[in-house]
């Protein structure tokens, strides 16, 4: 999805969808419901037949909903079959996912393009949205990666355990918690084999024998990602994991990351030291229990915080995307009443960098 990219552009993208009203009556009846129905979508006076239906889980509560398109006709538009359009409606900057997944492509993790776009359904304002790029096959051949398996983590059972996040039992199956998006059945058997491994090898061995499984420099990237963003959930959820066809090493991919710099899934002040510096989940632990892992680790945040984790270098990207994004605000029926809580949000973000960085080094010994 080549269009996506992380430079903002001086306006919008506007999205104009077309739905029956008795489809739209259908999904209102239960938001719940999967089951996509018929549209079309213009785009720069390009029309398009798609599938729509909400995603999410919990947010499909919300007055502002997220949407999962599929494309029929034609099938594929940008090297894509399917579009996710995020609301961001808990998060009063509607920066935060973007920030999130270009600060992980900036420190070298595979990442998702996104943009902001405005949505209008029925030739009605529906507001400003994040449009996600899939993690899919066209995600790895746009970034020219070997072909490969991609699970997504659906929920806490993918925790890298041999025990049930969800219900403190042992797991029936090692790839519970997870989807398959893309791969053969035979991917489902490395994948419950990496887990098996995670939790099996032995302590003398690990160092070694983990790089069969795990690209652990991108995993070390990753959980840096996480936690100086500080989403809690990120350890066991909102992540994807792309298995490399030709090293069959797994590496993490971020997804959904809106309760982050500062706040949590419902918008609310999350406290700068709410996540630990030594994260969480079974793999975690295990990698940092090798002490060149754990010394690599240290070294990758004190880079970071270095450089992209800093004021210098976020200050410019916050500002940039919501200047980009104020107007359309103003036109957003759900969030135009929210924008003085808008306009302080940037410095809302910097501060919490300043806090998370303060205490990010007074916690750098528990590596050494």
């Amino acid at each position: 999805m080549k269009n996506l990219n992380k430079h903002t552009s001086t306006d919008l993208p506007i999205y104009q969808l077309y739905i029956h009203p008795f489809d739209v009556s259908e999904m209102k009846k239960d938001i719940w419901c999967d089951d996509p129905v018929p549209a079309k979508l213009t785009i720069e006076k390009k029309k398009l037949n798609v599938d729509i239906s909400y995603r999410g889980s919990h947010i499909r509560k919300l007055k502002k909903k997220s949407y999962h398109l599929r494309f029929i006709k034609p099938a594929m538009y940008r090297n894509s079959k399917e579009m996710h359009l995020n609301a961001e409606f808990k998060d009063p900057s509607l920066i935060r996912n973007k920030l999130s997944l270009d600060f992980f492509s900036d420190i070298g993790v595979l990442s998702p393009r996104s943009r902001h776009v405005f949505i209008k359904i029925n030739g009605k304002n529906e507001g400003v949205y994040l449009e996600l790029e899939s993690v899919d096959e066209n995600f790895l051949t746009s970034r020219q990666l070997p072909s490969g398996a991609i699970f997504y983590a659906v929920d806490g059972d993918a925790n890298f355990s041999l025990i049930s996040d969800l219900d403190k039992e042992v797991k029936k199956s090692l790839d519970l918690g997870y989807e398959k998006k893309v791969g053969l059945e035979q991917d489902e058997y490395y994948l419950q084999e990496m887990i098996f491994q995670v939790n099996s090898i032995l302590r003398a061995d690990f160092e070694k024998e983990i790089e069969k499984y795990i690209n652990v420099d991108k995993y070390l990237r990753w959980l840096s990602g996480v936690v100086f963003t500080q989403n809690y959930d990120g350890f066991v959820h909102n992540y994807a994991l792309y298995r490399n066809g030709e090293t069959g090493q797994f590496e993490m991919i971020p997804w959904d990351y809106d309760a982050t710099w500062g706040r949590d899934v419902n918008g609310k002040y999350m406290n700068e030291d709410y996540v630990r510096i030594l994260g969480f989940n079974t793999l975690t632990a295990r990698i940092l229990d090798v002490d060149p892992f754990r010394k690599k680790y240290k070294a990758l945040l004190e880079q970071i915080m270095n450089h992209q984790f800093t004021v210098e270098y976020m200050k410019p990207l916050i500002y940039e995307l919501t200047s980009q994004i104020r107007p359309h605000v103003l036109m957003d029926p759900y969030e135009k009443g929210n924008i003085d809580q808008f306009d302080k949000e940037p410095e809302f973000i910097i501060r919490y960098i300043k806090a998370r960085t303060k205490y990010l080094k007074s916690k750098l010994y528990k590596l050494d």
